[in-house]
């Protein structure tokens, strides 16, 4: 049982909707009318809900988590990445972070539709406690950290436009510094806590199918990096007062190196892994 063989419908439905909120975000953008905005937010809502629904009958009929190839991860990233915009945007009503979670979501959608499906071969490992906390914990901690990177861009948007002699496109249409340095901050430490405890249970569930808490796996290794990466961006800000710019071009490097991580070390390294982008 696969995403082809359970309601593609439902999927093929969400995409539509979460490309419809892009433009929506994007009319928004250029336009600023608040009505654009909440028909935006309604329709990632939308799209949310539909791909929820099609991911827990995937995962009620494979009796675990739809996680067995690239497909199937995408598909995970993109649902977790929509709700968790849609918890901080109800946090900090950052409206124009959708500018970047929105498309985000829907190439990530677009490519789980256009890729072909893979069987799922009997008897998977990919079962239990241990690896459905895993991936709910990494996934989820990593849409916070992609959120922190669209806030950190927006910071440095916003910065140079207030920077410039003549305040451009990007001046009226962004908030304050300060929202977006604060919102950024709070995705980083959600998202640093979540992937701190997803690594924990990962290693928990590498013991008891790899025999070993840790194998030296690349995947293991990069893991290990990114979450340096984010300490030491944490680390700066308590210590060395890393805020503003400073701390945006740092939610941007761990971005790229969790980008990384995600897909690149599977496709150009491998290991354990590799399997889950096959």
């Amino acid at each position: 049982m696969t995403l082809d063989t359970i309601p593609t419908g439902l999927f093929f439905i969400a995409t539509a909707l979460y490309t419809a909120s892009t433009v929506g975000y994007a009319l928004y953008l250029f336009m600023q009318k608040e009505k654009m905005q909440h028909t935006a937010l309604s329709l990632i809502l939308a799209g949310f809900i539909f791909h929820a629904m099609g991911t827990l009958m995937v995962s009620v009929q494979m009796g675990t988590l739809p996680i067995h190839n690239l497909k199937e991860t995408l598909s995970i990233a993109a649902l977790a990445l929509s709700g968790m915009f849609l918890v901080l945007k109800t946090k900090f009503n950052l409206k124009i972070l959708g500018i970047f979670a929105a498309p985000l979501v829907a190439l990530m959608m677009m490519a789980m539709v256009a890729l072909p499906g893979a069987p799922v071969p009997a008897g998977s490992f990919l079962k239990g406690f241990w690896l459905v906390s895993h991936i709910i914990l990494i996934f989820s901690g990593e849409a916070a950290l992609a959120l922190a990177c669209g806030a950190g861009i927006l910071y440095i948007l916003q910065e140079n436009a207030i920077k410039a002699k003549k305040r451009g496109f990007f001046f009226t249409r962004l908030p304050s510094l300060d929202l977006l340095d604060s919102t950024s901050y709070t995705c980083v430490i959600t998202g640093f806590a979540m992937l701190t405890a997803g690594l924990i249970t990962g290693l928990v569930y590498a013991k008891a199918v790899w025999g070993s808490f840790w194998t030296w796996d690349p995947k293991e290794i990069w893991s290990a990096v990114t979450w340096l990466v984010y300490a030491a961006l944490l680390h700066g800000r308590l210590t060395s007062g890393w805020q503003g710019r400073r701390s945006a071009i740092m939610t941007i490097i761990g971005f790229a190196v969790l980008v990384f991580t995600f897909l690149g070390v599977n496709f150009l390294i491998g290991g354990h892994h590799r399997g889950f982008t096959m």
